[in-house]
């Protein structure tokens, strides 16, 4: 929005100028709240806003001519920038015209000369009036005070001044009075009127009689800004009737206050020719146009002179580039803002006038930013997508201003804009399943697995935790087993495991995020404890109590290969920690009676003779793990007399071969395959189930 306003130049500070809290539709108490600031265009403070009473006031006395000149308006131009949401409103300030200024002539004394034979009609320039002010307060009417001879004569300008001429009424009369004395005064259009005067003194010549005369009086040229120095603007055209030196035109250039020496810095004049040429580089937007005043004067006695008036107005050309201003700048902006939200203020300006002046502002299409125009050269950087900092963390913003004229001008300003991170990313296991093994009895605090997660997003949205859920598969808290350092992710155990009591654990571990509000993830880590040779095997039979033998008797007569007893023996562990071996310890008479190695039958390797004590036998069982674990017992054989028929019996028992003991061995190597590919495949099932 915009808002105009207008001041006098004559108040004090502290004069409100407008009601801004009304006029915005705003209440008082949030301005301050909204961070209301006042930006100056130009970069002068004449401006400031009372936040208490919502009112613009004026900070400093304006002087209308020192700001403007003598432009036909005047304005100021002022910024009002308002945050939560950010706003920008243009506010104009009309500097109204005050009659503070008197009208004054470049000189306080004017000279003239005038031939006597001078006809009636004959007019004498005078130098204009200068007034600062504008409109009415400006220059009025000039008056002349009485004279029997002379009388004024008020022209206009091209531009609009009025200038001052004496015009002879009656004839002169040198003799009778040689030099005449008037006043001139130059009168305002103000209430109340103010003037100012110059005293004229006209001299009463003889002899030449014709001064210079310019056709026309007043001319008009026009002139491309750009023009190389040196340019021919014109050549006067002007004549005199006179012959010899009264006919000898001279031309100079005649200045007043009101630019002093301006147009005589641009300008050259040729003092014989009459030719004006610019001697320094023109500028549209310092000035548009230049008024030249030039005196004709002769070289009579006394000299007479004409003079002539030359504008010169300047075609713009495309010579100015626009201007791109970043008003206001929102750094960093939230990933999750929604489309629409305002991201820059940005303003453009371009000194060129008509086509030349009006600017387009563009961005790259790919960018999800977009230009909204608020009002004339003032344009909203607004998002007019989703934005992501994981796939982008901030963007080169570059703007171009480009300007309608020919050949085309351009621009360019960049700015770098920082995308804040939101929660928007769970932590992400690398896998939702991991294995890890770890060997039985293993000290408490061993490693047993790294856990490793990342997060996309940044700063504390990233910093991960760990840590194990308690899933309830086990009889015992999960906890009670293993424990995560919740920064690196590793699994520790808390206790020796046990191999014979549990083979396999799930393990549910969280990661999670210190974002507000925290996101997390879960994977299991399925953890298989290796066996370890801990078991020595127990001898199942025959069941003697520690430190006694067992007593077995057979018949005296018994065969070689006679069975006399088997040896049945378990192990705890399993795989190959479980292969069971059967031996006997050397003694040293050697005994009639062998053991099988896989089977652990005792059999009678020999014939038998006849002895009064038992046969001492200590068997052993031994398993296959490293390093091995034995057991053993001691086994007493009797001899005794049997009769035929259980004789007859025991020779027929069934001989062990060696392939009976090598098929034992096959069937223990099957069942322990069986059962660890079925140990395998239910760990696989459990794991998809979950």
């Amino acid at each position: 929005a915009q808002l105009h306003y207008s001041v006098p130049e004559d108040r004090e500070p502290g004069f409100s100028v407008g009601d801004l809290a009304k006029d915005l539709g705003l209440e008082v108490r949030s301005l301050a709240t909204r961070n209301l600031r006042l930006v100056s265009e130009g970069g002068q403070r004449h401006f400031q806003v009372d936040l208490a009473a919502g009112v613009l006031l004026l900070d400093s006395r304006l002087d209308r001519e020192a700001l403007c000149g003598q432009s036909p308006t005047c304005s100021l131009h002022l910024q009002l920038v308002m945050e939560n949401p950010l706003q920008l409103h243009r506010v104009e300030v009309d500097v109204l015209d005050v009659n503070d200024n008197v009208p004054q002539f470049p000189k306080p004394e004017v000279v003239l000369e005038i031939t006597e034979v001078a006809n009636p009609g004959t007019r004498l320039p005078l130098e204009v009036a200068e007034d600062p002010d504008m409109g009415s307060n400006s220059i009025s009417t000039y008056e002349l005070s009485p004279s029997e001879h002379f009388a004024l004569s008020i022209n206009v300008r091209g531009d609009g001044v009025k200038m001052p001429e004496i015009v002879l009424e009656k004839a002169l009369d040198r003799e009778k009075v040689a030099v005449h004395h008037l006043t001139l005064t130059a009168l305002d259009g103000g209430n109340p009127v103010k003037s100012g005067t110059a005293k004229v003194t006209i001299h009463v010549l003889d002899a030449n009689d014709n001064p210079p005369v310019c056709d026309p009086p007043i001319s008009k040229v026009h002139l491309e800004e750009n023009v190389p120095v040196g340019t021919l603007v014109t050549k006067l055209n002007v004549t005199d009737l006179d012959e010899g030196p009264n006919g000898d035109v001279e031309y100079s250039f005649k200045t007043s206050n009101n630019a002093p020496g301006k147009f005589t810095k641009l300008f050259s004049l040729d003092p014989r020719t009459g030719e004006i040429r610019t001697k320094a580089p023109l500028d549209y937007e310092e000035s548009s146009a230049y008024e030249i005043a030039v005196r004709a004067r002769d070289k009579g006695s006394p000299a007479m002179e004409g003079h002539c008036h030359l504008r010169v107005e300047l075609t713009d050309i495309n010579d100015n580039s626009p201007e791109i201003v970043l008003t206001s700048l929102s750094s960093p902006v939230l990933e999750d803002a929604t489309p629409g939200t305002v991201i820059a203020l940005i303003g453009v300006k371009d000194s060129d006038s008509g086509d030349n002046g009006q600017v387009r502002l563009q961005i790259a299409k790919e960018l999800p930013f977009k230009l909204v125009s608020s009002f004339k050269e003032h344009f909203s950087l607004v998002t007019s997508g989703p934005l992501d900092r994981e796939k982008a963390s901030g963007y080169n913003i570059t703007v171009r201003a480009v300007d309608s004229g020919s050949p085309q001008r351009a621009t360019q300003k960049t700015f770098y804009l920082r995308i804040a991170d939101v929660n928007d990313n769970a932590p992400n296991f690398s896998s939702p399943f991991d294995t890890a093994h770890i060997q039985e009895n293993s000290l408490p605090g061993t490693s047993v697995f790294s856990m490793s997660a990342s997060d996309p997003d940044d700063g504390s949205n990233a910093k991960l935790s760990y840590s194990i859920l308690d899933n309830g598969m086990q009889d015992v808290p999960i906890s009670t087993y293993f424990r995560i350092d919740q920064d690196n992710g590793t699994i520790y155990t808390v206790r020796a495991l046990d191999y014979e009591q549990d083979k396999v654990f799930q393990v549910p571990v969280e990661v999670k995020d210190a974002g507000s509000p925290a996101l997390s993830s879960t994977a299991v880590v399925h953890v298989f404890v290796l066996d370890e040779n801990d078991n020595a095997p127990t001898i199942v039979y025959p069941s003697v109590p520690k430190g006694s033998a067992f007593h077995q008797t057979i018949p005296a007569l018994a065969e070689p290969g006679y069975l006399v007893t088997k040896i049945v023996a378990v192990d705890a562990d399993s795989g190959h920690n479980a292969w069971l071996s059967y031996q006997l310890q050397e003694t040293a008479e050697a005994l009639p009676f062998q053991v099988e190695h896989r089977s652990g039958e005792i059999r009678v390797a020999q014939a038998l003779r006849e002895s009064e004590d038992p046969h001492r036998l200590v068997v052993e069982v031994r398993d296959n793990g490293t390093p091995s674990l034995s057991a053993s017992v001691v086994i007493l054989i009797s001899l005794e007399e049997n009769s035929v028929q259980d004789f007859s019996k025991s020779l027929d028992l069934p001989k062990s071969s060696p392939k009976d003991a090598n098929l034992t061995l096959y069937l223990i190597i099957s069942l322990v395959s069986i059962s660890l590919v079925s140990c395998v495949m239910f760990a696989v099932v459990a794991a998809r189930c979950l």
